[in-house]
């Protein structure tokens, strides 16, 4: 039987490769030690994605490991050698803030466990498919220097601009403050190019705007979309930082981008580089984004402002989708912005009645 690997296994798009390619034949080894608990606290943690995918994904076996233990990961490499047709790698330290804290564990994750993982890929299952989760800070704040326009909720780009439907993998990495985390991607990325290009493998890195998706155990340093509805529902405080709550992002349901992943699998190619997201069809400033959470959840959100942006946070961002879309013109993205939050809704209100239920037994 055919064997993917996928690392993050128990996170927002880990947990929903694990579902799609089991469910097209495929047998999965997932890897994730949750050191989202430890990035993130309970909130972040993904044990309970994991219980769930051990019940209910019958050719699943889960994998305890860092990954940057090379030993552990070489280990498992080895055991299932060249039937490994796919490795989806989506284990990662996520967010700009805490890679400031910690920049030697952020680097260790982020780049050398992506060095581990295509190393060992090309010594015990060469052809195999690799794909990566990048993301879009590997641009730094070059983004910011584009001409914008202020309107009434957002941001967005000057008409006629060549970026006008969405930024195009042409725009230089250099020259820009990416923050310690997009940096470490940086690394990542090059590296899963340089796998391809150097060694003739089937490698991808997806350089994702905001992945989201009911699935992502949403906190406050990371999974803005899913963490606003969270907050908005269980009447938490959400702080908004910088730009006038103007600042635009574009979302893709992880659904959407597995879909993407399966495309790049079934006619793969040599050291590719694709921006991904929902582009024009999905995307939303922030204080869009909370209109439609307290439209939808039916209550106000509790929300403060802060006056400083982040470090190397972009103003702007909806994805060009036009260079994958070329390679594969079948795939297109179905969840829009308010799609997936009325999605993310459901699942937090559920949570609530469920905790409620709890106290009161």
């Amino acid at each position: 039987m055919d064997i993917a690997i996928i690392t993050g296994a128990a996170g927002l798009i880990g947990a929903e490769a694990v579902r799609y390619f089991s469910a097209q034949g495929m047998r999965v080894a997932g890897i994730d030690n949750d050191m989202r608990r430890e990035f993130f606290g309970d909130d972040g943690s993904t044990a309970w994605n994991r219980r769930r995918l051990e019940e209910e994904v019958a050719q699943y076996e889960h994998h305890d490991v860092d990954i940057r233990d090379n030993e552990a990961i070489g280990r498992i490499f080895k055991t299932y050698g060249t039937d490994v047709k796919l490795v989806v790698h989506a284990a990662a330290q996520p967010s700009h803030d805490w890679a400031a804290r910690a920049p030697l564990v952020d680097f260790g994750v982020n780049a050398t466990g992506t060095l581990h993982m295509l190393e060992n890929a090309r010594q015990h299952c060469p052809d195999a498919v690799f794909i990566f989760t990048s993301t879009n800070k590997v641009y730094g704040d070059t983004p910011n220097r584009l001409p914008l326009v202020e309107k009434e909720t957002r941001w967005e780009i000057e008409e006629g601009h060549p970026y006008a439907d969405g930024i195009k993998e042409d725009m230089s990495i250099d020259h820009s403050t990416h923050s310690v985390f997009g940096a470490s991607k940086v690394a990542a990325d090059v590296m899963v190019q340089e796998y391809g290009r150097y060694f003739g493998m089937k490698t991808a890195s997806f350089r994702g705007g905001c992945l989201t998706g009911p699935g992502h155990s949403a906190a406050e340093l990371h999974g803005f979309l899913a963490y606003l509805m969270k907050c908005c529902v269980f009447g938490r405080e959400y702080t908004v930082f910088g730009y006038k709550g103007k600042q635009v992002r574009d979302n893709i349901h992880s659904h959407d981008l597995i879909r993407a992943f399966d495309c790049f699998y079934q006619r793969p190619r040599v050291g590719e580089v694709y921006n991904i997201g929902g582009g024009r069809f999905s995307n939303c400033s922030m204080q869009e984004a909370i209109m439609l959470c307290e439209e939808i959840a039916g209550r106000p959100l509790k929300r403060r402002y802060e006056e400083a942006n982040r470090i190397g946070d972009h103003i702007w961002w909806i994805s060009s989708l036009d260079r994958f879309r070329s390679h594969y013109p079948e795939w297109t993205p179905v969840y829009d912005v308010r799609r997936i939050l009325r999605e993310v809704y459901e699942q937090q209100a559920a949570m609530k009645e469920g905790a409620v239920a709890g106290e009161s037994a």
